[in-house]
């Protein structure tokens, strides 16, 4: 991201598509929540992320559509406030997603969804009756309403390990990727949501005052998840995705490379929550999961481009990143829709 806590122009122009008819009712709804309408017409301009929830909720008490409009069907107005009523009355988070899904798909008529586990990885997938996709904001928009109650929910954030969407890709991604992960893949059989399954089973313990405090702040609260593009950890994960695994440095080296010591270079990473190897294993885990969507790539081969000395290492590895072996992940990375 280039900026904190901001949103791109291209979402507002999504936001806008089905939702607010062009010329003077968009300008009016854009300085009302104080976005500047000239801005439209920059491709990098970028807005803050409560004005762009500002305009979420203009637009949903105006057309009566927390939806933006995307389908058929109204998701009218309280109907967050529903979703999370329903999803917090459940013992777990697993019980609390499928009380949304059902929620959701009763609600929209074009995007049904349900949640699926197996072993160590979930998936909550849309079963969608048109042979036609939606465009990737519908998708996202929906995905973001989604895995924002579901961390609220849980009380943390739920890493998401890849996001497959049936629409070909946008023009633009970059406010996605960060959103929810790197790991985007777009024209594919079904569009699904995979992340681990080890949080599905965590209680869920959220009363009315805190429900009150999270709709008070809703959209913002669940639009972004940014990382400081000018932290040191962000700094180092971009440099180690230029390199292959085997050739990066030693703390030392890297140390040297920011013109810092070793102890300076461990207490910055400290101060930010991180640790040079964590790191290291982030990336590694990042370009493990791109690797294994291609089934070409062998799990040989993989463990040699991620710098391992055997495929044993690489196993016990991922199945700590991930909690699943290499071979299931593929296998349901891979698998069709039924």
């Amino acid at each position: 991201m280039s900026e904190k806590d901001t949103i791109s122009i291209h979402l507002v122009r999504e936001a806008l598509l089905q939702s607010c008819a062009p010329g003077m009712a968009t300008t009016e709804a854009l300085n009302k929540v104080g976005i500047d309408p000239a801005w439209l017409d920059l491709p990098d301009a970028r807005v803050p992320a409560t004005a762009y929830a500002r305009l979420w909720r203009l637009l949903a008490r105006r057309m009566d559509d927390e939806f933006f409009g995307m389908d058929p069907r109204k998701l009218k107005s309280g109907s967050l406030e529903f979703l999370c009523r329903a999803a917090m009355a459940q013992p777990t988070l697993a019980q609390g997603i499928e009380a949304g899904l059902g929620f959701l798909s009763l609600m929209l008529d074009h995007l049904p969804a349900q949640l699926v586990r197996q072993q160590s990885l979930a998936e909550i997938v849309l079963l969608e009756p048109e042979p036609q996709p939606k465009r990737a904001f519908t998708y996202f928009a929906y995905w973001m309403i989604v895995h924002g109650v579901a961390c609220w929910l849980a009380g943390r954030r739920i890493p998401i390990l890849a996001i497959e969407l049936r629409s070909p890709q946008p023009d633009f991604c970059d406010d996605y990727q960060v959103m929810f992960s790197d790991n985007l893949r777009f024209d594919r059989p079904r569009t699904r949501m995979i992340f681990s399954a080890d949080c599905l089973d965590l209680p869920i313990k959220r009363n009315a005052e805190e429900l009150k405090r999270f709709l008070a702040h809703a959209p913002a609260n669940i639009l972004v998840k940014y990382r400081d593009p000018e932290s040191l950890a962000t700094r180092i994960k971009h440099n180690l995705r230029q390199m292959p695994p085997d050739t990066w440095p030693e703390t030392e080296g890297l140390a040297a490379t920011h013109c810092i010591s070793a102890s300076t270079l461990r207490r910055r990473l400290a101060e930010e929550g991180q640790t040079y190897q964590g790191l290291k294993d982030s990336v590694r885990k990042e370009l493990a999961i791109v690797w294994l969507a291609e089934p070409q790539i062998s799990f040989a081969e993989i463990a040699a481009r991620l710098g391992f000395a055997d495929i044993s290492s690489f196993y016990k590895a991922f199945r700590k990143w991930v909690g699943s072996n290499p071979g299931h992940y593929r296998s349901l990375i891979l698998s069709e829709a039924d």
